[in-house]
């Protein structure tokens, strides 16, 4: 028996494997931080063995409150991901799992490997509708992928969707496929309505570096992005200070910047309300984006989620108050589960990447009730 995580997103340390009721395990921490809560490691060996795998150091984790209820994702294939027993007891997260199969992947949500992502991008750029290039580089040199959709012109709203600016959230690719396939779909009247009004700026990932490493927060250079948003440093955040530089030159309408919330089993939003410059018009706007996003999806809510930040007060390093504050415009930051929605719950999968690829879906309708209202 043995376990790696030597791979794409790999993320574990073994302390011990002398015994199958007690493999002891610990997260290896993000560089530069203390941040750890991803996981994602291979075990091999054990099949028709139950293993009780203890992960000694949760207790250090970012969120220890995103162990209740929470479910660890396992799979044989890396496609199909399936949720197993799992407890937090004294500082110890512990799962369980009987292998059917001799090897199985574990991961504290379904990975979507690098390359996938270039699987898709470029999938993406086949379509007469997308063109795909590259707007600066990481901190360890690797492309910064951008998809323009639709033909750009003044007249035009520019709207920007990004993902993984924390790399340890890897719904937020899933959610970005569901966005991106339906707005390429020629035969979608939503999309088609869209793309003679708008143009689409999309970064599927923006922390590829952190992605690749199995990170939870930060990029290669110890930053974490959504907090560089004021002013970013070419060194330092590059993935932050080549999207700004690339959103000066756009313009923005509209931004939305899709996450993963460790602790809350809902589908929610932070939003702009304590930006100083929240005005009557987005403040409108803002509500108006909520109801339509209640009636197109059961998955959204907006009960539950952060406390909004009283007038004046917003942190203008993270993203989605910065643009806001900076564009005049609607900005919004989309958390998704890491556990199960509790308001619709799939015991067997909990959240999944095609939840969050039909959560993706769905956003295009709300866009298109508000597309003419964003300026």
């Amino acid at each position: 028996m043995n376990i790696t995580s030597n791979f794409d997103g790999g993320n574990i340390r073994v302390l011990s494997l002398d015994n199958m009721n007690d493999i002891q395990l610990e997260i290896r921490k993000d560089p530069e931080s203390d941040y750890c809560q991803w996981f994602y490691f291979r075990l091999n060996g054990a099949s028709g063995y139950p293993c009780k795998l203890n992960i000694m150091n949760a207790h250090e984790a970012f969120v220890t409150e995103g162990w209740k209820d929470y479910r660890a994702c396992a799979s044989y294939d890396r496609v199909q991901w399936f949720r197993i027993p799992t407890s937090y007891k004294n500082g110890i997260l512990t799962l369980q799992l009987k292998p059917a199969f001799n090897s199985v992947y574990i991961a504290y949500f379904a990975p979507y490997s690098y390359e996938q992502h270039l699987d898709f991008i470029h999938a993406a750029q086949l379509s007469n509708l997308c063109v795909l290039e590259s707007i600066g580089h990481t901190v360890e040199g690797r492309d910064m992928d951008l998809l323009t959709v639709g033909e750009p012109a003044s007249q035009k709203r520019s709207i920007w969707i990004i993902a993984r600016q924390h790399p340890g959230e890897p719904m937020a690719s899933y959610f970005i496929e569901g966005f991106v396939s339906r707005l390429l779909d020629d035969d979608d009247p939503v999309s088609r309505k869209l793309l003679q009004k708008s143009t689409f700026y999309i970064i599927p990932n923006m922390n590829v570096d952190g992605s690749m490493a199995g990170y939870l927060r930060v990029n290669a250079a110890g930053r974490n992005l959504n907090r560089e948003w004021s002013n970013p440093d070419a060194k330092k955040s590059p993935e932050v200070f080549y999207t700004l530089k690339k959103m000066e030159a756009t313009g923005v309408d509209l931004l939305m910047d899709i996450h993963g919330d460790e602790e809350l089993p809902v589908v929610f939003v932070s939003s702009i309300e304590g930006i100083p410059g929240y005005t009557t018009r987005l403040k409108k706007l803002n509500e108006k984006f909520f109801s339509s996003w209640l009636a197109y999806s059961p998955d959204f809510q907006n009960t539950h989620g952060y406390k909004k930040d009283a007038p004046g007060n917003a942190n203008l390093a993270i993203c989605s108050k910065q643009i806001a504050q900076r564009f005049d415009c609607l900005a919004w930051t989309i958390e998704m589960p890491f556990k199960d929605n509790q308001d619709l719950p799939t015991p067997l999968t909990g959240w999944s990447p095609e939840r969050s690829t039909k959560l993706g879906e769905s956003l295009l309708n709300v866009i298109l009730d508000h597309i003419d209202h964003l300026r």
